[in-house]
């Protein structure tokens, strides 16, 4: 009998060990998942964004987008049980804030990635930290140039057609459009350079008679009267604009004043509500690209999107700003849905790696691999159209530049 007590008691100790152990593990696997910015009903990621400050109508509007679509996710279960916690911080497009915000997010929100925030400069400036000490993935970052990409970087995934692209399809557009001789407007700083010299190639290419030349336009620039001069001096049969909004919207109201009507066309900066409210009727019939479908679409997806806004972000503007965020926060949650297990800056990043052929549906279809982190270089046409953006055809993908 006293045997048989001695045995249910050491029988009760081993249990209790393996108890104790059991829980420790448990707690562990717990505290690492909380390291690894998740747990098993949350996924915790992070952005920087304008709130404040020159650009943050675009970060606002970029927060609402995505907002409503993590909010409608959430409400239908999350991703495979998870709900999706995002954490953004206002940056006011500040390259050293950005830094500090990321130390933040990283070191004590412990996010898995940053994604859908926005700013090249101000990505560039924290990559150093996220990317390469702390290896978190960047993902779906508004913005970008083509060395993010080629070779790419550890981690870091785009879903925006670089610029650069966005100029080549404009040039093939306006060509396939009958224009022979093309005049390119753009603002005087070295990005905007960048940008407009990739027009004169691609046109080439499309038809090699074309003739192409660049009008620099000093930056921000608000008296358009020389410059609408100039253009009719040199007599072009289609203009190009790479410009900023309330810059396009200077010329195109100073063009209208001096009689001036060519066709016009412009990348997708210029591709925004702020242009028309800005440029009222002279804006009719512009044409631009854009990253997305026009949000007056009568397609399924972006009519999702416009009532998801209505429901959970009512009185934010359902523009083409909040479809960017829109867009970018369903791909990540659309990979994010294939991870099996934990969901960690880890299985993160290998998830894009494989993601093939993701179908935002308001956005070109991305394709990701081990060599390929930019998603896209497809665009979409869009029109003004009785003052509305309107989307023409499908998403087009233009001529590769040698």
């Amino acid at each position: 009998m006293f045997r048989t007590i001695r045995k249910f008691r050491r029988a009760a100790g081993t249990m209790a060990v393996m108890a104790a152990v059991a829980l420790t593990a448990n707690a562990c696997a717990d505290e690492d998942s909380t390291a690894a910015g998740g747990s098993s009903s949350e996924i915790h990621i992070g952005a920087w964004l304008p709130l404040t400050g020159a650009t943050a109508t675009y970060g606002v509007a970029e927060k609402a987008g995505a907002d409503a679509y993590f909010k409608m996710l959430n409400a239908q279960g999350g991703v495979n049980g998870r709900k999706i916690k995002w954490t953004v911080k206002d940056n006011a497009a500040d390259p050293q804030q950005t830094v500090q915000i990321a130390r933040e997010l990283i070191g004590q929100d412990k996010v898995v990635a940053i994604v859908n925030a926005n700013g090249t400069a101000q990505a560039e400036a924290a990559f150093p930290f996220v990317l390469n000490q702390s290896k978190v993935p960047v993902l779906n970052e508004v913005g970008g140039t083509e060395n993010w990409y080629d070779p790419p970087r550890p981690g870091l995934f785009g879903t925006q057609t670089l610029y650069e692209d966005q100029a080549a399809a404009i040039a093939a557009w306006a060509v396939q459009d009958g224009a022979r001789k093309i005049l390119v407007v753009h603002s005087d700083p070295a990005a905007f350079v960048n940008v407009a010299e990739q027009v004169e190639p691609v046109a080439k290419k499309v038809n090699p008679s074309v003739e192409v030349d660049r009008l620099p336009v000093k930056y921000q620039t608000t008296d358009y009267t020389p410059v609408i001069s100039k253009v009719k001096a040199a007599s072009p049969q289609a203009v190009v604009l790479i410009l900023t909004s309330p810059e396009a919207a200077a010329f195109l109201k100073e063009a209208k004043l001096q009689g001036l009507s060519l066709p016009t066309y412009a990348y997708a900066p210029v591709a925004a509500e702020s242009t028309l409210s800005l440029a009222k009727d002279a804006a009719e019939g512009l044409k631009a690209v854009q990253l997305v479908k026009a949000p007056s679409d009568p397609d399924p997806a972006v009519k999702e999107f416009r009532t998801a806004m209505a429901k959970y972000e009512p009185g934010q503007d359902a523009g083409f700003l909040a479809l960017w965020g829109w867009s970018n926060a369903k791909v990540f949650a659309d990979i994010a849905k294939t991870i099996k297990g934990p969901v960690t800056s880890q299985s993160i990043t290998a998830a894009y790696q494989k993601a093939s052929e993701v179908d935002p549906g308001v956005s070109p279809v991305m394709k990701f691999s081990a060599d390929q982190h930019l998603g896209t270089r497809s665009v979409q046409q869009v029109v003004v159209k009785n003052g509305v953006w309107t989307s023409v055809g499908d998403f087009y993908t233009p001529p590769a530049r040698d």
